[in-house]
């Protein structure tokens, strides 16, 4: 069978922290077999950890990573190390990772893997870490979407913000993206191997109707309903609902009760794209329901409810709404 390599996504806004975040996991023998694509050698600061100059554009490093700029088209320079690693020319690399600038919409990166035909017979999509600013918050809509999609979330510059500041950014994060795992950088040890891994965030629950959103139409809540649900029809409701709604629908993601399946499946969708579904091995809790999450931009959530009911074959009053709650503990080790 073919082991996908996966590319993760490290982003944030400008001057959220990736590149120190960055520097941390180079550090980290854990990625030892990872290959890094970044704008700039000079914006990360690699001279302490180099260890030998492959050519103009690839180093490797002292923990064995091999770190590589950017140039030209993205799909390009993944091709270009894809080929070097096959022909022998750098070492062979497990994962991918890549630092995006602090502009860019998260989604055109992600949809790269996918809608490449050649990337997709080697790579698949990892996750999403996406740093943010303690000390300057939330306040541009492409720091809003990049928080929607992660599936880490890093805040930075906690040393150096207002303490009630700091909290209050939290309770705007968990609104935005209520199940990412929170680490805060200046007080924890990081574990570039958690981090970087995709291991499925499973547990969800449903609890009491959301707060206001703090940033306007961007909002998030959950889902939740009993019985074995037939998975062709909801394939087929989750694909119109993508194709209709992909750019407004900024992250779904869940685990379901399939018929005929023992194990729940996960899903997880960012826009228009969607990560193939994972079974997983067992069930979280007692809790035997499909539970979904969506982070969305402007769609009501009643009317992504009488949809999916409809499609089901269930009763609007079925299913239960909510927000899903953080976990009380915001270290990535418990995921």
């Amino acid at each position: 069978m073919t082991e996908f390599i996966p590319v993760n996504l490290i982003t944030g806004f400008l001057g959220s922290g990736k590149t120190t975040l960055l520097q941390r996991l180079l550090a980290d023998p854990a990625l030892a077999d990872t290959a890094v694509l970044i704008n700039e050698f000079g914006e990360v600061g690699l001279d302490h950890h180099l260890l030998e100059r492959i050519d103009e554009t690839m180093v490797l490093l002292k923990s064995g990573c091999l770190c590589c700029t950017i140039r030209g088209e993205l799909s390009e320079a993944i091709k270009e190390l894809y080929s070097k690693r096959e022909r022998g020319l750098v070492p062979s690399f497990r994962r991918l990772v890549v630092e995006s600038t602090g502009l860019a919409d998260p989604f055109p990166i992600l949809s790269t893997v996918q809608a490449d035909p050649v990337l997709r017979h080697h790579f698949r999509l990892g996750n999403v870490i996406t740093t943010v600013d303690a000390v300057n918050g939330l306040g541009r809509p492409e720091s809003i979407k990049q928080v929607a999609v992660a599936d880490r979330l890093v805040l930075t510059k906690t040393d150096i913000a207002d303490a009630a500041a700091v909290e209050a950014l939290i309770a705007e994060l968990r609104i935005l993206n209520p199940d990412a795992p929170l680490l805060i950088a200046a007080e924890e040890k990081i574990d570039a191997a958690a981090l970087i891994g995709d291991r499925f965030r499973s547990a969800l629950r449903a609890v009491p109707a959301p707060r206001e959103a703090p940033h306007g139409s961007v909002h998030s809540f959950s889902l939740a309903f009993e019985g074995a649900l037939d998975w062709t029809m909801f394939g087929i409701w989750l694909t119109m609902l993508l194709h209709r709604h992909g750019t407004a629908v900024l992250r779904v993601k869940g685990i379901l009760n399939v018929a005929g399946t023992p194990t729940p499946v996960a899903v997880h969708g960012v826009q228009h794209l969607v990560h193939p579904p994972v079974h997983m091995a067992a069930w979280p809790e007692e809790d035997r329901r499909s539970r979904l999450v969506f982070i969305v931009d402007g769609l009501e959530r009643e009317a992504i409810e009488r949809s999916l009911a409809a499609f089901l074959g269930l009763p609007a009053s079925s299913i239960a709404t909510g927000r899903v709650l953080a976990p009380g503990d915001r270290k990535i080790a418990n995921y």
